[in-house]
């Protein structure tokens, strides 16, 4: 594998530029987000927490975090007031319908 991380995130064999504590490509990390399992929740929360905002959705849907939102905030560190925020305008504009709190 290559260890040198990327930006490009649209080349299964690149290594996320927020995976740098725990390299693997973009093909092995989509793998193990498509496995319902504790270490999905950890990993989608690593996602949503060292990602740029536009990145993030190259790896999952608003959808998918709204549904798993209760076990993804822990995970989520200072940036999970940011999602908390945007998640909410999205429920009052009628884009996602789950709860946030």
């Amino acid at each position: 594998m290559n260890n040198l991380l990327s930006t490009d995130l649209d080349l299964p064999s690149s290594v996320p530029y927020f995976l740098w504590d725990e390299p693997m490509t973009v093909a092995e990390l989509k793998r193990r987000l498509a496995i319902r399992s504790p270490e999905r929740i950890r990993l989608l929360g690593k996602v949503l927490r060292e990602a740029r905002d536009t990145d993030v959705w190259k790896f999952t849907t608003p959808r998918d975090v709204a549904r798993d939102w209760a076990e993804l905030s822990p995970h989520l560190g200072r940036r999970r007031e940011f999602w908390k925020f945007l998640f909410e305008f999205w429920e009052k504009e009628g884009l996602v319908g789950e709860k946030h709190s």
